[in-house]
């Protein structure tokens, strides 16, 4: 292949694309006043989302490659796509947290001790899964488990995806 085209462009884009289509979704959410909500339906429509994204940028390479993509150019730009998107949804999130509402992570705390209460948990066992949760909410922890967890999910997304529009050079012959 001596004209391949250039993935590169295409995962900068795409996650840009991504992220701005994810941040719009917390800022609607945010307006609407479900922002705290951790419903089927959200985090369906965020998968639907990262698909999505996921399989346009291949099917993009794919046609700028002259309709060839391997399974591992698949893999490389659709992980390549969340994680540049993953980076940019937690700029914006520290900005949400730290300018729009600095209360966030105490309402997310109160929701979830709300949720243990009603399930029957008893306080001792509702203490150690509010501390669990402040230790995974410092940046320290909460940034690179993200960025881990979406990438992860993005590669078994892009490697399901790559498997189904695969084309290589060879199978042409």
């Amino acid at each position: 292949m001596e004209n391949q085209a250039n993935s590169k462009g295409i995962i900068i884009n795409y996650g840009l694309y991504y992220s701005g289509v994810s941040i719009l979704l917390s800022l609607v959410l945010y307006a609407m006043g479900k922002h705290l909500d951790d419903s089927f339906g959200i985090m369906a429509l965020g998968f639907i989302i990262m698909t999505s994204f996921i399989v346009l940028g291949i099917k993009k390479f794919k046609s700028d490659n002259g309709g060839f993509v391997s399974w591992g150019q698949s893999v490389k730009i659709g992980v390549g796509i969340i994680v540049i998107g993953a980076i940019l949804v937690i700029i914006y999130q520290q900005i949400f947290m730290t300018f729009i509402e600095p209360d966030f992570l105490a309402q997310m705390a109160e929701k979830t001790e709300q949720t243990l209460i009603d399930s029957g948990f008893t306080d001792e066992e509702i203490q150690m899964q509010m501390e669990m949760q402040k230790k995974f909410q410092t940046p320290l922890i909460s940034i690179p488990l993200t960025i881990v967890v979406s990438a992860f999910i993005g590669f078994v997304i892009s490697a399901i995806a790559g498997a189904v529009l695969k084309k290589d050079e060879e199978e042409q012959y």
